[in-house]
């Protein structure tokens, strides 16, 4: 096993180095620059500006120097937010994404197996249905409609949550983003686990473990659910970078200081090195998790890591 693992971590550094290069060379094809406004400044104060920056240098020496820099941990200084460093961006927006994501993927994930699960056993019944219908409805609906739905429902007309702001963590403000992204994984987790433990039950080992006499708990618990699981941690992984990139809508609608107000800044401010952290980090986060999918694979079928 730690073997396997070692193989996977040495197999994320090129692509993480491939994502950084493509990333770092769209950026600076893109016409235009961080320092373009519609007020010119003067030629002086402009190439002190490109001098401070290194953006008076080749462009080869300008992503050596990023790199050296990304190696030490250090993200740059943003060219728009004067007197902050892209370190402290992040640092600052990281833990409102991560709290509203990570606790939304976990909410949906036991929520998700619950109601697949349920639905497999009562199969054609009103709670397959139901279940069918709820994730019919998270596939069908985008989150920029679902979002001003719920502020509608639970905000305006029921008024027991704010609209949107964020106020500290509290968890009054964390309701409405976490329910929003909790419906949209539930929709995927649930018909992935439904389909998944159905097709487990007409396998031949359970209809040995029937033919026993062995009770139906023993034997979704025991038996089933192992095997019937394996789809779902596949899916964890996706599902954990759509809750990244979700939460470029999510914190819009609901006005959230997370990295999706960061990217969307970054980008529209040509702000150079913001935009490269902000893709370095999510392209670790998905390297991570896509690390840990293919462990928790490994251990559920020890066949993977042969």
């Amino acid at each position: 096993m730690w073997s396997y693992t070692f193989r996977r971590i040495l197999a994320t550094i090129p692509t993480l180095l491939a994502v950084v290069t493509v990333c770092y060379l769209l950026l600076h094809a893109t016409p235009g620059g961080p320092f373009d406004e519609d007020r010119k400044v003067s030629a002086a104060v402009l190439a002190n500006l490109q001098a401070k920056y290194h953006l008076d240098l080749p462009l080869w020496q300008q992503y050596l120097h990023y790199l050296n820099n990304l190696l030490h941990g250090d993200l740059g200084a943003s060219f728009r937010y004067a007197d902050w460093s892209v370190n402290e961006l992040v640092a600052k927006a990281l833990p409102v994404s991560a709290v509203i994501g990570g606790g939304a993927i976990v909410i949906a994930l036991f929520v998700g197996v619950l109601l697949g699960t349920i639905a497999a056993l009562r199969q054609n019944s009103v709670v397959d249905y139901l279940v069918m219908l709820l994730g019919n409805a998270g596939h069908a609906f985008p989150s920029f409609v679902i979002g001003p739905v719920l502020i509608l429902v639970f905000a305006v007309w029921l008024k027991v949550a704010p609209a949107g702001g964020w106020n500290d963590f509290s968890p009054r403000f964390m309701v409405l983003p976490m329910l929003l992204l909790v419906f949209i994984n539930v929709a995927t987790i649930g018909r992935v686990m439904r389909g998944s433990l159905i097709e487990v039950l007409h396998s031949n080992f359970i209809r040995t473990a029937r033919a026993k006499g062995l009770p139906m708990r023993t034997i979704i618990l025991r038996h089933a659910l192992k095997p019937a699981l394996l789809p779902v941690v596949s899916v964890i992984g996706p599902l954990a970078i759509s809750s990244i990139t979700s939460a470029i809508v999510t914190e819009s609608v609901f006005s959230l200081p997370g990295l999706g107000k960061l990217i969307v800044n970054g980008a529209a401010n040509r702000d150079y090195t913001l935009v490269l952290g902000l893709v370095v980090l999510v392209t670790v986060v998905a390297v991570t998790f896509n690390l840990l999918v293919d462990l928790a694979y490994a251990l559920l079928d020890p066949k993977i890591r042969y």
